[in-house]
């Protein structure tokens, strides 16, 4: 009965670590049509809309679909058909409005409008493409990959 225990304490102890290292949330769908899914550690997510996103996603649209995201700093994303689309690096000051914010578009389309953290520091937001490094410097663009 005493090594049960244990494990039992242990499990919980683990648990209760897990659940507090969550990653904060950097934005939400707002809007998912068609075949639409967060890669995340490992797991596929429906993005369906008021589904949140963290650091590390990846968001991937099928042949038919296509995703509206709202960032934290008021960003507003919106990939194309077949697109994947890395959320490698995002912080954000709400109070100071400073950050970063690196995304990857590894095929597909992306429009963006700009927000606060670019407003703030327009070296702040960037977007890789295989081919290229994109420094926001305007508020609004799309980029296509092929």
């Amino acid at each position: 009965m005493r090594i049960v225990m244990k494990s039992l304490s242990a499990g919980f102890a683990v648990m209760a670590l897990a659940a507090g290292a969550q990653t904060p949330e950097i934005g939400r769908v707002k809007v998912s049509k068609g075949s639409v899914v967060i890669e995340r550690a490992g797991n596929r997510i429906a993005a369906a809309p008021g589904t949140t996103l963290v650091v590390a996603d990846v968001v991937r649209t099928g042949p038919d679909g296509s995703v509206g995201i709202t960032m934290s700093d008021n960003s507003l994303l919106s990939a194309g058909p077949n697109s994947a689309l890395a959320l490698e690096r995002y912080a954000f000051d709400s109070t100071t409005h400073q950050g970063r914010f690196d995304t990857t578009l590894n095929r597909g389309t992306l429009s963006v409008v700009s927000g606060k953290i670019a407003r703030q520091a327009p070296d702040a937001m960037t977007v890789r493409t295989p081919a290229a490094i994109l420094g926001v410097r305007g508020t609004e663009f799309v980029v296509a990959v092929e």
